[in-house]
């Protein structure tokens, strides 16, 4: 005689439930099609669940949200599954996917807005802009896959910070799923709105765990009429502190982004990417990718940026640069930004910090954080690289030629304390763009202000008091 577990009773009695709203061919239930959906994009984690869910609707949403509360099973939403930090992937709860809900629903010239459902994908935006005339200026390297809802979920930051802010600066209104399957209708499209509390931000960068995002009203700007983009390379992280305190002097807003770079990630970029061409002639330590944006042709970009970078190096702050001559080449040079992260995958393993410091002290960071990791493991080969007009570096290190990998991806903790510790000293972040997810949950509590922390905990427990949003992401329970 077989006893069936009650547990597993209730769980068959939800999906039937589900299936038989959605339909069987959006309930997946075979490893083989579930595969994708489980392992995130660094290899850290490989996620276990029932069944992956495919709502194609917000009302969907709320009733597969409002099932799963009834029955107390947890459930973890997941985008374009792109995160970095583990935040997407379930670890036996159900998996509830957005990425039928890509619909846009509306794109306004003239109030310059564009609402759209949660899985349309970023590159998707920015096409539906781009047709509209207008400019969404969220770029981040994984945007031909990654979902506007993860990006909103995690407050993505990306190469245009500079000039636009992060991810929850760029919208005016959201949906949302709330814990117990009501739908929170907050889609509105204005610039001014003292209504109560701003309550999007409660689920903007809180990675599902207050509320499941499903649609968005973002905000456009003007399509840009002009870009002038340089590839320059710069004595050290001091001298291109001093070359952004100028250009933002001389340009403005105009000055769109400012991305350093260590020789070791463009010389990787050149070894592994087919088709990227070395851009100076000699091998520099340090290098700057700078670009200009304007939407008129009032003033001539090119001629502000040569006069700019004339005076640059006159002054030490600058040593060889070229100035794209075409959109092609100025894509090429962005290849050699926009590629780090797949090309360090070659050169064996590689423990990721995504960490910000005050702008004026990412040389003094970058000069404590090199000395510390290559004196804690020698051979260590940094990797820092990142949006340094916003004090965001990506502080990551590639594994000594010959060490075991496994071995090197031991040393994650140690790391994680040298960097941090440095970081939390200097009044940073150990959380700049990609969100906290898993991977930095113990993170955050062994760093975090006893009073954020207990703020977050009561939010958590106000918003989702059965825990059922995402688990053990963001703040440990």
């Amino acid at each position: 005689m077989s006893v069936t577990s009650p547990v597993r009773a209730d769980l068959s009695l939800l999906l039937a439930a589900i299936t038989q709203r959605l339909g069987a061919a959006h309930v997946l239930t075979d490893p083989a099609d579930m595969a994708p959906y489980l392992r995130e994009e660094r290899g850290l984690y490989q996620g276990r669940t029932a069944a992956v869910i495919r709502p194609g609707t917000t009302e969907e949403v709320a009733f597969v949200v409002a099932a799963c509360a009834e029955a107390g099973v947890p459930i973890v939403p997941q985008g374009g599954n792109t995160g970095l930090v583990g935040g997407q992937t379930p670890f036996g709860e159900l998996l509830l996917s957005l990425t039928r809900l890509d619909r846009i629903r509306n794109v306004d010239p003239v109030d310059m807005t564009m609402t759209v459902e949660a899985g349309v994908i970023l590159d998707t935006v920015h096409h539906a802009a781009e047709d509209a005339g207008c400019l969404f200026p969220l770029h981040i390297a994984s945007q031909g896959s990654c979902r506007i809802g993860g990006n909103l979920s995690t407050n993505a930051g990306g190469t245009a910070v500079l000039r636009y802010g992060n991810a929850r600066e760029l919208v005016l209104g959201l949906e949302v799923v709330l814990a117990d399957g009501r739908v929170w209708n907050g889609l509105k499209r204005l610039r001014k709105n003292n209504a109560g509390y701003d309550l999007k931000q409660l689920f903007l960068g809180t990675e599902g765990t207050l509320g499941i995002i499903t649609a968005a009203v973002l905000k456009l700007f003007p399509q840009p009429a002009q870009r002038s983009t340089a590839f320059l390379a710069v004595p050290g992280p001091g001298a291109a502190l001093a070359l952004l305190k100028r250009l933002r002097g001389e340009a403005g807003d105009a000055l769109t982004t400012f991305e350093l770079m260590a020789a070791f990630g463009v010389e990787t970029v050149l070894k592994h990417m087919p088709g990227t061409v070395r851009p100076l002639a000699e091998r520099y330590d340090w290098y700057v990718l700078a670009e200009f944006s304007a939407p008129t042709r009032a003033f001539d970009l090119a001629a502000l940026m040569e006069e700019g970078l004339g005076e640059a190096m006159e002054a030490g702050e600058v040593l060889d640069a070229v100035i794209a001559a075409s959109e092609a080449q100025a894509d090429a040079l962005w290849r050699l930004r926009e590629d780090m992260s797949e090309a360090q995958k070659h050169e064996g393993g590689s423990i990721k910090h995504d960490v910000s410091v005050p702008v004026s002290r990412v040389p003094e960071f970058l000069e404590r954080a090199l000395a510390a990791v290559t004196a804690a493991l020698p051979g260590l080969r940094p990797c820092p690289f990142g949006h340094v007009g916003d004090g965001n570096i990506h502080f990551n290190l590639s594994q000594p030629e010959g060490m075991e990998k496994a071995a090197f991806i031991d040393m994650w903790e140690t790391f994680n304390r040298i960097v941090h510790d440095i970081v939390t000293e200097m009044d940073g972040s150990i959380a700049a763009e990609h969100g906290i997810g898993r991977l930095k949950a113990h993170e955050l509590v062994h760093y975090g202000d006893p009073v954020a922390l207990d703020l977050m905990r009561r939010l958590k427990q106000a918003l989702d008091p059965a825990g059922l949003l995402n688990p053990g992401k963001v703040i440990e329970e």
